[in-house]
């Protein structure tokens, strides 16, 4: 056979090899993504965690069949901005949610004219579903079904009464799409119910459904607490004990179980991804060991939180991470997941996929938090803080400074601010950048 009829049937051969795996990664099946978010979860509350009193066999066996992170971060230590975040890919701070929302307050939360890591997927062929807390807008345009979701059922604010489902100051907040609705049941099976169904509507076509549960956030009330005096506006709302706190994990890990039982009943499994995490480090009754201090503080035990990922065949079963991450990361990952290019506006976190399929893969990370309180336009920045590899430098709104080692000191006890004064200096210099470049002027 003549040599250019040799290389001519090779290179057509090329050709036609190319084009069929391009034909068959177009038709492969995009994975369905199941997003849970816990509310208030201490780092050390799974069984899988190291906790003792709580019983959570449904997570710990969603880790031992997939990748446990040891290094995850929220994006925040309050809710809104976390979930914000987690939607847009974006630290927080770019649509100025410093701070979480108040009850009822109108104005404010996701931009009317954004997009949300839910709008992407549902452009991409997704059916894209919330059960449970959104707490990013009350008001018209703010609401899921206007940020991307085709199905919402749930509540709009940061809390409610689990049996009553009214808010702290006592307006009703339980809603399906825009409507509100009436239920009678327990918050956390009624979201469990809701995204049982969700999942039979959805068996034909890729979806991602976020799973927002309320639990275990105050009010702290039981599934046998029906008759607990809990009123609006007073101290019973944030009033309970570990005991109750034991009670709402425990019934969240069954509804989560019952979720992923549905999901092996449709045979969805294996081509389904899914992420467990909290949005923020635990609130008083939780256990945050061995993380310092609590929900609503840049200490380790306000930002960083469990996180569990479930891909079979995808990620190795029982493997853990340490790869430093963030909720925002999900978004960006998720695009790539449904096939979609980078986000034209830009992203602030990265693919987690790589890290994900090799449990060993680090990549050095420079993270930042910044917390404020108060009313948006009068809050009052607290204090903030970058982790850069293994530093973390922390400066408090009194002048305080700490700068710790996590590597050798995840429980932030030895202030090392005078031994490195380098290391002070840098991370001080970027904390300064990141606000100039992330700071968004109020209308």
């Amino acid at each position: 056979m003549p040599c250019l009829m040799r290389v001519s049937i090779i290179f057509w051969l090329l050709a036609f090899f190319v084009i069929a795996v391009k034909a068959t990664a177009a038709e492969a099946p995009k994975p369905n993504i199941l997003f849970i978010l816990a509310d208030d979860l201490g780092y050390g509350d799974p069984g899988c965690y190291g906790c003792e009193d709580i019983r959570t066999p449904h997570l710990d066996r969603l880790a031992d069949a997939g990748l446990k992170f040891t290094d995850f971060y929220a994006n925040a230590a309050v809710c809104s901005p976390t979930r914000a975040a987690f939607l847009t890919g974006r630290y927080q701070q770019r649509i100025g949610l410093d701070n979480a929302l108040g009850y009822q307050e109108m104005g404010r939360g996701l931009p009317l004219d954004g997009e949300t890591i839910a709008d992407a997927l549902r452009d991409a062929g997704y059916r894209t579903g919330l059960a449970g807390k959104w707490h990013l807008g009350y008001d018209d345009g703010r609401r899921p079904l206007q940020q991307g979701f085709d199905h919402f059922f749930g509540l709009l604010g940061g809390n409610h009464h689990y049996f009553e489902h009214m808010d702290r100051i006592g307006v009703h907040d339980l809603w399906m799409g825009d409507e509100p609705v009436e239920r009678e049941g327990y918050s956390t099976d009624l979201v469990t119910e809701d995204a049982i169904q969700f999942l039979e509507e959805s068996r034909e076509t890729p979806f991602f459904l976020y799973l927002s549960h309320p639990a275990p956030h105050f009010p702290w009330q039981g599934p046998n607490d029906i008759d607990k005096d809990v009123q609006p506006k007073t101290k019973a709302w944030q009033t309970g004990d570990r005991a109750t706190y034991v009670s709402m994990v425990e019934r969240m890990d069954e509804g989560i179980g019952k979720v992923l039982a549905k999901l092996d009943e449709l045979n969805l499994t294996g081509n389904t991804i899914v992420i467990f995490t909290s949005d923020n480090g635990g609130h008083t009754y939780s256990r945050n060991d061995p993380m310092r201090d609590f929900k609503s503080t840049i200490w380790e035990g306000g930002t960083r939180v469990p996180c569990i990922v479930r891909w079979p065949e995808v990620i190795p079963a029982g493997t853990v991470s340490s790869q430093v991450a963030i909720t925002m990361d999900w978004a960006v990952t998720f695009r790539r997941l449904g096939g979609l290019g980078p986000d034209p506006a830009g992203k602030d976190g990265i693919d987690l996929l790589p890290f994900l399929t090799d449990p060993q893969k680090r990549e050095d990370r420079t993270l930042f938090w910044k917390r404020k309180k108060g009313p948006v336009r009068k809050s009052v920045i607290e204090g903030r803080a970058v982790r850069q590899g293994d530093w973390k430098l922390i400066e408090q709104a009194d002048g305080e400074r700490y700068l710790f080692d996590l590597k050798k000191d995840v429980s932030e006890t030895t202030n090392l601010i005078g031994e490195y004064p380098e290391v002070v200096e840098r991370l001080h210099r970027s904390l300064d950048s990141w606000e100039r470049e992330v700071t968004f002027t109020l209308p």
